[in-house]
């Protein structure tokens, strides 16, 4: 069954590669030919070339930019570097040269099928005010079985070389998944004294406490026996640099979560054949930006993957005070210099309102006036880190959380 699941996968492209080949030449030969577009029947037939060309999924990681260059709020060019390098991870440093006495973000990309190009539209944002790092994740299938394993513990371990590599009074902002780590990292950091403990931590809709709330998605893995996943791990092909690697495949990711929400997929791409069929495609340029990145994926080590299940949305080992960090207990009630802010989305189905918030029970040595939280009205899961709500009204909150700790780090008499 382990080499079957790629193999299968890689059957289903190879039979509809010529389909998609078609439409892409048809597309290609009616936009070469605006005036052809007037006619009805040519237009419908660039929407369903479009759709066709548009669902491929791709496993090689989009470009940041996307020929858009990164720039802070006053139109300064940023620069893009590796600061730093594992076999599974970059940190890359979105910086605008020149610039100083800007606040340090560290920003945590989810590890859950999806590249940190998802991100783009946070990083944008985020670098109007800030230097920003972020974490970039390799395709599991990609590193050699040799470079050795990458699980749940193994993510917090990069999150504190990142961190140390940032530099002191770094703030870390977690995204969705890598919520849990971030709260080990900053807790493990605090049990040390280690001075790479963050400035502030900022949670976005991550699953801390899957009991607080649960959503189908939570009541389907307390449901599910871990031997019930163990039967979606595949074999990395011998075709590519991690052959024989064991991977949770990007491409079952990627279903699972568009069956979540299935019917608002389809209609978002009803709503792409409408436009284009119209003569109106401009109107659905940004869903088809959208998935082509959502159609990006990547696979997740084998390790990772299931121990995210198990600990974290089976047996919320965090919420219980039960997590361990390579045997070692993690302690969040040590943090003591580490404000906590929350973010959540109201519409959220993915990690529902609660669940992130369950974080400040668990920072029992941060004082209360440093605790803060937020619900961001009228959003989903993805409005709470890109589009016209994130940028309006989540970054301020952010922003200005960030800049009442960096504040607090000047002292007295400081300009």
């Amino acid at each position: 069954m382990k080499r079957l699941l790629y193999s299968a996968y890689h059957a289903n492209l190879a039979l509809t590669a010529p389909a998609r080949l078609g439409s892409r030449a048809t597309l290609g030969l009616l936009q070469a030919a605006p005036a052809s577009l007037r006619h009805p029947a040519a237009r419908h037939a660039a929407a369903a070339s479009t759709l066709l060309v548009g669902t491929r999924l791709t496993h090689t990681r989009p470009d940041f930019q996307r020929g858009e260059p990164f720039a802070d709020a006053d139109g300064n060019p940023a620069e893009q570097t590796v600061v730093h390098q594992t076999p599974f991870a970059k940190l890359i440093r979105f910086h605008v040269p020149g610039a100083v006495d800007r606040p340090q973000v560290l920003l945590a990309a989810p590890l859950s099928g999806h590249f940190a190009t998802m991100l783009t539209p946070t990083i944008r944002t985020l670098l109007h005010d800030h230097d920003v790092y972020v974490t970039d994740w390799a395709n599991a299938r990609d590193v050699p079985v040799t470079a050795g394993r990458v699980g749940l513990d193994e993510y917090v371990d990069h999150l504190i070389r990142f961190l140390r590599v940032s530099g002191p009074n770094t703030h870390l902002v977690a995204v969705c998944q890598p919520c849990v780590p971030a709260v080990m990292a900053t807790a493990l950091l605090a049990q040390d004294g280690d001075p790479a403990q963050p400035r502030s931590l900022t949670l976005v809709a991550g699953p801390i406490d899957t009991r607080a709330n649960p959503t189908p998605m939570n009541r389907s893995a307390y449901r599910q026996s871990l031997s019930r996943y163990r039967r979606f791990i595949a074999v990395v092909p011998r075709r590519y640099p991690g052959a024989g690697r064991l991977v949770y495949p990007g491409f079952l990711q990627v279903g699972g979560f568009m069956s979540l929400n299935l019917r608002r997929h389809l209609e978002s791409h009803r709503e792409i054949y409408r436009s284009v069929a119209r003569g109106e495609g401009h109107t659905s340029q940004p869903a088809r930006e959208f998935y082509a990145e959502y159609f990006a994926v990547l696979d997740m080590a084998a390790e990772f993957y299931l121990e995210t299940i198990e600990r974290v949305f089976q047996k919320d080992l965090l919420a219980k005070g039960e997590m361990t960090h390579h045997g070692r207990p993690v302690d969040p009630g040590q943090v003591r210099n580490t404000p906590l802010l929350t973010v959540e989305a109201e519409r959220d189905d993915m990690c529902a309102v609660g669940q992130t918030a369950a974080a400040h029970d668990l920072f029992t040595g941060v004082p209360a006036q440093q605790h803060r939280s937020y619900v961001q009205a009228g959003v989903g899961h993805y409005g709470i880190f890109a589009g016209r709500k994130w940028s309006a009204e989540t970054y301020p909150v952010i922003r200005d959380f960030i800049a009442d700790q960096t504040a607090a780090e000047q002292p007295e008499g400081s300009p």
